[in-house]
């Protein structure tokens, strides 16, 4: 059952009254009003939990959270046209937003939003004034995409095609529009239609001298081809994917950021996280190739086996182009598999390193006969037994491995005497047992190794009904 919401004014009269009526010191009537409305199953996410404050002796009567006071003076000091005044004013204010999920949406709650746009209205010519008023829209937006609407999308438009030669000012826009379109498709959908793309293409290409910049860039563009809302039945990912290759050159531009920050491993993560996300339906796969992708992704890991997250995401991108059969050629031809199994056996506690290298290595051996005697050569069965063995409760690490090992024997049974020597049939007798979602991979995967394995057949409508 869904917890109970209550609202800001609720709960604040709750803990007056503790202080008023029960005589209980702040602290107090605070922790025994969470008690009380927590034991009921009332959800206080979005309540902030501290003890209205007056901003002066004299106005006990008027007392009120910290952030609202300062979404007050921010108001106050926007109506003054003080310039001097609202910069302290916006610093205030986010450095409120940045403690915690309630204080900004109890600020959104009461204005906060409209605020904050017609201070970064006001900055014009006042570049430090602008970067605290995007700074500001950064933390009230984080976790609140709703808040942005047609005036907030023109604004980052506005602000990004202005501003295209300051670093700063881009990487705060950025910030905003990625806050804005997580978990939000609509937001995604009319930001692509007024322009985000080649601005986040353009960005990129324009300051790959910033690393900071291009990850965030980067990190923007993935999230474009997220299909994360669950308000939205059908979202526009592949869509926005195809336009970020085919209409902007996203391709290039990330391969060649890459290689200008080879020593950034942070940048790199990102930048291989989005290839893996361009990836898709083996459209760009080839393209990825010859573009030079395949090679660099190949050299970066050999170079950075020690990197444990980088690694994962490198594999992820591997396992993303090997979902076309030309490019898994490519891909074993460039030593693929060798560097699979070794960042597997460096990294075999990490369960995310071995479910993404076995996955990988699931890919390349799809279809691929030729593929599967590499994977075999260079130890791959033995890592994905390893891999099950040293995380019997992770079950995409079970599932991925089970399929490594179907696919190695599905289309030539030489290989089974070997693999079934090195303990294949317990270890995935266990997790058929262990694991409900590894029920039809593992059958598979015991069926085609020559094991015995009880098969059901769905009811296909033939022989009786389904109760006999």
């Amino acid at each position: 059952m869904a917890s109970r919401r209550i609202t800001q004014e609720t709960f604040d009269a709750v803990v007056q009254e503790n202080i008023n009526e029960f005589e209980m010191e702040p602290d107090e009537a605070l922790k025994e009003a969470i008690e009380q409305f927590e034991s009921q199953g009332v959800s206080l996410a979005n309540i902030v939990k501290a003890v209205r404050t007056a901003s002066s002796d004299e106005m006990k009567e008027e007392q009120t959270h910290d952030i609202l006071q300062a979404l007050e003076s921010l108001q106050t000091s926007l109506d003054s046209s003080s310039l001097d005044v609202m910069g302290e004013q916006l610093a205030r204010f986010t450095e409120q937003c940045k403690l915690d999920f309630s204080h900004r949406y109890l600020a959104a709650q009461k204005g906060a939003y409209p605020t904050i746009l017609s201070c970064c209205r006001r900055t014009v010519g006042a570049r430090g004034l602008l970067l605290k008023a995007l700074g500001a829209l950064v933390a009230l937006t984080d976790g609140q995409p709703d808040l942005l609407d047609t005036d907030g999308r023109g604004l980052l438009i506005e602000t990004l095609r202005d501003n295209r030669i300051d670093p700063s000012v881009t990487s705060l826009a950025i910030r905003v529009a990625r806050n804005c379109c997580l978990k939000h498709e609509q937001n995604r959908q009319a930001l692509v239609k007024a322009g985000l793309l080649p601005l986040l293409t353009g960005a990129i290409a324009s300051h790959s001298a910033e690393p900071e910049l291009v990850r965030l860039a980067c990190s923007t563009l993935r999230v474009m081809t997220f299909d994360d809302d669950i308000r939205v039945a059908f979202g526009q990912a592949h869509e926005h994917a195809k336009l970020i290759v085919l209409e902007n050159a996203g391709l290039k531009v990330i391969i060649e950021a890459a290689k200008a920050h080879t020593g950034n491993n942070s940048v790199l993560s990102e930048l291989c996280g989005t290839l893996s996300r361009l990836a898709v339906r083996n459209e760009f796969c080839q393209d990825i190739v010859d573009l030079g992708g395949l090679t660099f992704m190949a050299n970066l890991l050999a170079d950075n086996l020690d990197h444990q997250e980088l690694v994962k995401q490198v594999m992820s991108a591997i396992r993303a182009i090997a979902g076309n059969d030309d490019v898994k050629d490519a891909i074993v031809q460039a030593g693929g598999t060798d560097l699979i199994v070794l960042a597997m056996n460096r990294h075999m506690g990490n369960a995310q390193v071995c479910e993404q290298g076995c996955a990988a290595l699931c890919m390349l051996a799809l279809r691929k006969p030729e593929n599967c005697k590499a994977i075999m050569e260079n130890g791959g069965a033995l890592a994905a037994l390893q891999a099950m063995k040293a995380h019997p409760g992770e079950v995409n690490v079970q599932k991925q491995a089970c399929m490594v090992l179907r696919n190695l024997v599905s289309r030539t049974s030489d290989y089974s005497p070997a693999i079934l020597e090195l303990g294949a049939e317990a270890l995935i007798s266990h997790a058929l047992v262990a694991h409900r979602d590894c029920g039809d991979v593992a059958k598979a995967a015991l069926r085609d190794l020559g094991c015995k394995v009880e098969l059901r057949e769905l009811w296909t409508g033939k022989k009786g009904s389904l109760s006999q």
